[in-house]
């Protein structure tokens, strides 16, 4: 780990041993008031020198420079970018996903609520970074990120998938136009809704829907490692947590994954 970050600056998955990845947590970087301390946003309100110190730790995690930390434009679509070469930090095009054999960068994806998953080929040469929240999800970002690792020579049945952390099912509170939503676009989405509290509104489980559209594809290697970002304020930022305490500022946290040969998978 980073001389410069803590051990409660990054959460890992076994799924995901064989491969250099992260689910980075709030913790450890310079950043102040709402954006305290990892914000990884380089779209946020933030100090920009803050954002690249803290993005360069995150990279220097991985033993890459702060430039090789890539990022997109993240627009809730089905967008997945192939990274054949490097571009600078905040001139990503609008996409969110990206796939990658390059073992000299690494792919980050934003999230303060939304489902951030990492993808790999078991023998860890093509891998793989999704921004999903519902609307991402329900249009096929996770599917779109699968074809193209697959276009790299990564066939589904030989590619693990871990959901980092995201908003619960009993945190994330929704309204029947989403579910009608998701329902008109997969009727097989019902099953990832349970009755909310108030009447009229239901309780979503993003990171179970996301992965059973993983298995759909034929993942087979798949896993959540259940955190919910909403009631974790000490580890994770919240866009529902924040809207629930009436708006204001926000920081977002990275999850990152690097190419490399290795062991490779262990099932």
């Amino acid at each position: 780990m980073s001389a410069r970050l803590v051990p409660d600056s990054v959460v890992q998955s076994p799924y995901l041993s064989f491969v250099r990845h992260g689910f980075f947590t709030r913790i450890g970087g310079v950043s102040e008031g709402p954006y305290a301390s990892l914000n990884c946003s380089t779209r946020s309100g933030d100090d920009p020198a803050a954002i690249t110190e803290n993005r360069a730790r995150v990279a220097g995690f991985f033993g890459l420079p702060g430039d090789a930390l890539l990022g997109v434009t993240q627009v809730h679509g089905d967008g997945v970018i192939t990274v054949m070469e490097p571009w600078k930090p905040g001139e990503g095009q609008s996409a969110d996903a990206m796939v990658t054999t390059r073992e000299d960068v690494a792919l980050g994806v934003i999230t303060a609520d939304c489902g951030p998953v990492l993808f790999a080929s078991k023998d860890g040469r093509v891998v793989g970074a999704a921004h999903a929240g519902w609307r991402g999800a329900v249009g096929g970002v996770l599917e779109a990120t699968l074809s193209a690792m697959e276009a790299l020579g990564a066939a589904a049945a030989d590619v693990v998938a871990v959901v980092g952390p995201c908003i619960a099912q009993k945190s994330y509170e929704v309204g029947a136009d989403m579910r009608d939503a998701a329902l008109a676009a997969d009727g097989e989405a019902g099953a990832f809704f349970a009755p909310g509290i108030r009447e009229a509104h239901f309780q979503f489980d993003l990171a179970g829907y996301c992965m059973n559209r993983l298995a759909r594809t034929g993942v087979t290697a798949l896993a959540s490692v259940g955190l919910d970002t909403l009631p974790d304020e000490r580890r994770f930022f919240s866009h529902r947590r924040r809207t629930l305490a009436g708006g204001g500022q926000i920081g977002h946290q990275i999850s990152v994954i690097a190419a490399g040969t290795g062991a490779g998978f262990q099932n």
